[in-house]
């Protein structure tokens, strides 16, 4: 098998699995009893929170292993790193309405952001295809919940 394509294959499935808790929170938030809301408002902000942290660990790794970057983009990669993280926590420590907002433009600029120094890293042009489906579908996530949680309270 080739490997490429295995690996194609698993990022795509785990990628998907990582979405299952962002879709059934935010059509969650729609289908429970009013009182419910505020548990699965705070537990998708909370799994949103988690996911843009993790989305500077490739930076980090890359930026780490690959001898071909210069040393300004060695730099600017290790920052970017830690910066999905730090934009997390802003938004855990804010009002929750305003917290999904960071979360959102968080997810949105680390897209853009990975779209440019993917190219650094010479990693597989499918891998920014799949980044792109990913983040559409935990922003529109965010966007659901979001406005349940405005609606429905």
């Amino acid at each position: 098998m080739n490997i490429n394509f295995f690996n194609q294959r698993l990022a795509f499935r785990l990628g998907m699995a990582g979405l299952i808790p962002f879709v059934l929170l935010s059509l969650g938030c729609w289908l429970v009893h009013p009182d419910w809301l505020g548990y699965l408002v705070k537990a998708q902000l909370a799994y949103g929170i988690a996911i843009l942290s993790f989305l500077g660990g490739i930076h980090w790794g890359a930026a780490l292993t690959c001898n071909l970057l210069t040393i300004a983009q060695t730099k600017r990669a290790l920052i970017w790193g830690v910066t999905p993280s730090l934009i997390a926590l802003l938004a855990s420590r804010i009002e929750i309405g305003l917290g999904f907002a960071v979360l959102m433009a968080g997810f949105i600029a680390a897209y853009q952001i990975d779209k440019r120094l993917y190219q650094w890293y010479g990693i597989a042009d499918w891998f920014i295809g799949l980044r792109f489906k990913l983040t559409c579908v935990v922003v529109t996530a965010l966007v659901v919940t979001f406005l349940a949680a405005n609606v429905r309270s």
